[in-house]
């Protein structure tokens, strides 16, 4: 038996224990009932859901909040097709906090309740309890249906092998700027550009000192093993090798682009003073949104998930023009529009009754029914580059101030954007994250220096590796 395999049940089945100790977090209060069409080319999609007439209900957990996924929207579009199939909404934040939400989904799995349809928010996530069996793989669906995920989507969700989960959204991240700082700094909206051209942008942005100091930038990671993304920054703009981890579960952080990264954020916090310092975040738990939208900082380095609140909501307001760059690259003659890209794993439930239902709805929400959802780019092939600029504006209406966004700058950025060599995680890849992390902290915090950093932080994964082979 993989021992690997091993080492990621034995983590999360800990994990679950604990959770369960401290009582049932489910939250039901907000089901709601909902279903659809199957997708065009998967004829087949969808037409077993409730064929003989009885009714099924599918119970769906996700973190997705009804402001960012239009749920009951795209529910009733599955059950005007399917009469015959409720899709019950289990919402497990109210804020859309993914890690809240993901200790409500291992009680739920703890208590055993009827969980049928189930969304990961990140790749870590996926392949933890995939290594749990909490996802049925959905190959012979795929073969029947005949497709190939690699083909189908711009996300291949291929885990050791086998797709236990189809990809919904395709948020390439970029970079939010505020125009009005822009314009008056005398700077204009990139369209490609490097990281030293970004740091140059953030210091010629600051302004001020002390409480009311606005910074040029803000990094909201890593913190606490999550958002790690802010220490690969000169990675994930590389075609291969974009992860602290190689295809071959090597460590990959004698990569020169991971010390890139970290001279990088030593520079703009400690020298530049350009972004917001990391003490900051953690001791006051700011928020990124709060950074941007009230002005504390002027550029902000997210993913695309922003679209439907980039023209402001009614918890955070938009009171500005905003624009949108390209993820920077390293170097001038690099390839443009390599990002990081984050999607929704939609998930078949392992221990689900109505497994053929469930799959039916994971192929049609992933497919038609982002574009019935219009709060995301599908990562679905069937929508063309050309469908891109329609689908914005249909986001953009649904925020309160539309006019305040520079379309052109969202919708150039986004078709450019493309995503790197996918890595299928390590079932141990959080224990890789909380390494790094905490040997990070040590660097920003005054602790030690770069090269003890990544001495350091080589032998911490490498040891990692070494325990789950």
């Amino acid at each position: 038996m993989n021992k690997k395999w091993i080492a990621g049940a034995a983590a999360g089945t800990l994990l679950i224990g604990l959770l369960a100790g401290c009582g049932n977090g489910n939250n039901n209060g907000n089901a709601s009932a909902g279903s659809g069409a199957s997708p065009s080319g998967s004829a087949s999609a969808g037409a077993s859901a409730g064929a003989s007439g009885e009714n099924v209900n599918l119970r769906l957990y996700t973190y997705g909040t009804e402001e960012n996924y239009n749920w009951k929207k795209t529910l009733d579009a599955y059950h005007a097709a399917h009469p015959n199939v409720t899709v019950e909404l289990v919402q497990l934040s109210e804020k859309g906090d993914t890690q809240e939400a993901f200790k409500k989904l291992d009680l739920a799995a703890a208590s055993e309740e009827q969980i049928d349809v189930l969304m990961f928010s990140d790749p870590a996530g996926y392949a933890q309890r995939v290594a749990l069996g909490m996802a049925a793989p959905l190959d012979d669906y795929i073969s029947k249906d005949g497709y190939k995920v690699e083909e189908d989507y711009k996300v291949d969700t291929h885990l050791n092998g086998k797709v236990y989960a189809l990809p919904g959204k395709f948020n390439p991240w970029y970079v939010l700027l505020n125009k009005d700082h822009l314009d008056e700094a005398g700077l204009t909206v990139p369209t490609d550009w490097t990281w030293d051209e970004y740091a140059d942008y953030a210091k010629k942005l600051t302004k001020g000192e002390g409480a009311s100091k606005r910074y040029g930038t803000y990094f909201h990671g890593p913190n606490n093993g999550g958002w790690m993304e802010y220490l690969k920054l000169a990675m994930e703009n590389q075609p291969q090798n974009s992860e602290f981890l190689k295809a071959d579960g090597t460590s990959n952080l004698d990569d020169p682009n991971f010390k890139k990264t970290l001279e990088l954020r030593v520079r703009m916090e400690k020298e530049d003073k350009s972004s917001v310092p990391y003490s900051d975040m953690i001791s006051q738990k700011l928020a990124y949104r709060n950074q941007f939208f009230n002005q504390a900082a002027s550029m902000l380095t997210i993913g695309s998930w922003m679209n439907t609140e980039i023209g402001g909501t009614d918890k955070v307001p938009l009171t500005f023009h905003v624009a949108v760059a390209p993820f920077p690259k390293n170097n001038p003659g690099d390839e443009t529009g390599l990002t990081p890209v984050t999607t929704d794993y939609v998930a078949v439930y392992g221990k689900s009754k109505h497994k053929d239902e469930a799959y039916d709805f994971v192929r049609w929400y992933t497919t038609e029914g982002q574009v019935v959802q219009g709060k995301n780019i599908p990562a679905w092939n069937g929508v063309s580059s050309d469908q891109v600029g329609s689908i914005i504006d249909t986001i953009l209406s649904g925020t309160k101030n539309p006019e305040l966004v520079d379309k052109k700058s969202l919708v150039d950025t986004l078709v450019k954007s493309k995503a790197s060599q996918i890595i299928a995680p390590a079932a141990y890849q959080n224990e890789v994250y909380k390494a790094i992390n905490e040997e990070y902290e040590k660097l920003i915090l005054g602790n030690q220096d770069i090269d003890t950093t990544i001495k350091n932080s080589q032998k911490r994964v490498d040891e990692i590796i070494a325990a789950n082979k």
